[in-house]
Order: C-alpha cells, then sequence, then structure tokens
C-alpha cells in the first residue's frame, strides 16, 4: 500500500496561513507587497527548502554510515524563476558547502552527493521534473 502524507493549511488572515504537517505547524505568508506582513516563509521557496533538506539528510545518512568526519555542512539552494506567469522555478542549483577532515574521503563525499541525486532524494527527482537542476561541492 502507498504511503499518504497530508498537510491542512487553514487561513489565518490577509496572505497569512498556518500550516499543521505531521504535527507540527508553521506560518506560510506573502511578501507586504503582496497583501502579506512577511512573517512567514512563502509557499514556492519551500521547494527549495524541501529539496534542501531532503539532499541533506541523505548525505548527513550515509557519510555516518561510511564513517567519514565532516563539519559545517550547509546546502545552499538558488532557484531561477520563469519572467511569465505561472511562475516557477526552470534553474535550480545546489551548492554543497562541507569541511571534511581527512582530504581522502573528498571521493566518498562525491559518491554519496551523487547516491542522493541519482537514486534516494525523492525530492530531486520532482524538482526535475520541471527545472534544470545542477549540483557541485565546495569545501570549506
Amino acid at each position: 500500500m502507498s504511503e499518504v502524507q497530508s498537510t491542512v493549511v487553514t487561513h489565518t488572515g490577509k496572505m497569512s496561513f498556518e500550516v499543521l504537517q505531521n504535527n507540527l505547524t508553521f506560518k506560510l505568508d506573502a511578501a507586504v507587497e503582496g497583501g502579506g506582513d512577511g512573517a512567514g516563509v512563502r509557499p514556492k521557496a519551500l521547494i527549495l527548502s524541501a529539496l534542501a533538506g531532503c539532499t541533506a539528510m541523505d548525505i548527513v545518512s550515509l557519510l555516518n554510515k561510511m564513517r567519514v568526519a565532516f563539519s559545517n555542512f550547509s546546502v545552499k539552494v538558488d532557484g531561477e524563476l520563469t519572467d511569465e506567469h505561472p511562475k516557477y522555478y526552470n534553474k535550480v542549483a545546489l551548492v554543497y558547502l562541507i569541511h571534511i577532515e581527512n582530504d581522502a574521503d573528498k571521493e566518498k563525499m562525491e559518491k554519496v552527493v551523487t547516491l542522493s541525486q541519482e537514486r534516494y532524494c525523492g525530492v530531486s527527482e520532482m524538482v526535475r521534473k520541471f527545472a534544470e537542476l545542477s549540483f557541485k561541492i565546495e569545501y570549506v
């Protein structure tokens, strides 16, 4: 049987909404110029957050399994929106920023990023349906 996930979005005033997901809540809101107060995350930008979170979890899990010592790990995502409505991301670029303790383990980092992008990260697969997705690793 397929796994079903649910989210409930409830209007709370102006362009503000409360999101309930997995018994946790957060706020969505439009920018002031869009009629909101700018007091919450933007829905479209959540796609970028979901992508970064999905692949970051893969990377940490795989590096830990491979016993790779690392620190200062983060994922930066830039999304380029189309000019015409409906605006959507047509180019998305991931940058993995990481400090690998042992230079010999950089090859393992490259392997886990490839595994995440080609095999494990479902959000990457979804994003590739509507955008050109690129990625690179920067060692800090």
